[in-house]
Order: structure tokens, then sequence, then C-alpha cells
């Protein structure tokens, strides 16, 4: 029999670990939006303080430097924003759905800010969305992203 104990977890001899060549990969936005290729939404020109503090502020995106416009990234795709003057009329009112990570804390992060939202009750037992307006005047509805267990 040999003299190491067969409970104990420690190596019998020194273990030294490698330090990985290969570059570092930053984390993915915690945030998905629910699309199939990147999004393009209206903004007025000017509204990019408020475009910053609303999706990287309070919903985690990323800023997206490499667009000369307003752009934010979050786990797979892209938030693009044209910027226009003067006023605007929509031709139809879509929504962006975008998966977060809890949507209790979504939403105690939109009241602390004072965000006006609606809660919505979905047709399945246990859906439920925020619906609310960006900076910008685009419908946003925030749902909860599948946990896989």
């Amino acid at each position: 029999m040999s003299d190491a104990d067969p409970l104990t977890l420690e190596p019998s001899t020194a273990f030294t670990p490698e330090v990985d060549p290969r570059p570092k990969m930053p984390e993915p936005p915690p945030v998905r939006l629910v699309a199939v290729n990147d999004v393009t939404l209206p903004a007025p020109v000017g509204a990019e303080r408020w475009l910053d503090e609303f999706y990287i502020g309070l919903l985690r995106f990323q800023k997206d430097e490499s667009e000369p416009r307003p752009a934010y990234r979050a786990e797979r795709f892209r938030v693009l924003f044209n910027p226009f003057e003067g006023p605007f009329t929509r031709d139809c009112y879509g929504v962006l759905r975008i998966e977060v990570p809890c949507l209790a804390d979504a939403e105690k992060a939109l009241a602390d800010r004072q965000v006006e939202y609606t809660r919505q009750r979905g047709l399945l037992p246990g859906t439920e969305s925020l619906l609310l307006l960006d900076p910008a005047g685009n419908w946003i509805e925030l749902v909860e992203g599948a946990r896989i267990f």
C-alpha cells in the first residue's frame, strides 16, 4: 500500500500550472438581443449621452467604438442608431426584445432610476416582461433569459 492517504485531495508531487499563451477573450455582455442580425433604430441628434446611460449604465450593453454613430453591443448582435434632425414620423412601432439575466433586478434598476415601465404577463404561466421606451422613443421589451440547469 502506498504512503499517500486515499482521502487527501492534495497531489503527491509538486504542481505548477502552465501559463496559457493564447489571447484572452473578453466576457460578453450579460444581455442578449432577440434578433437575427444587428438592429437599427432612429434617435434624435444629441441623444448620445442619454442612450449611453440607458444602454450601458442600465442594461449593461457594451459601447461599440468602431461605429461613428451610437452603437451598443449585446452578446451576439448590436443596436445601431441612425441620428435624425427635426420631426420624425415612424412607419411602424416594432418592439425590440432584450433578454436580461434577472427581470427582478432590471425592474429594481428601472424603479431606482424612475424610468416608467409596464409589467406584462404572457399567455404562458411564468412569462412576464417589462415594456418601456428608451430615451430615443423606441419601444423596448425586457424579458428574463432562459436559465439552463
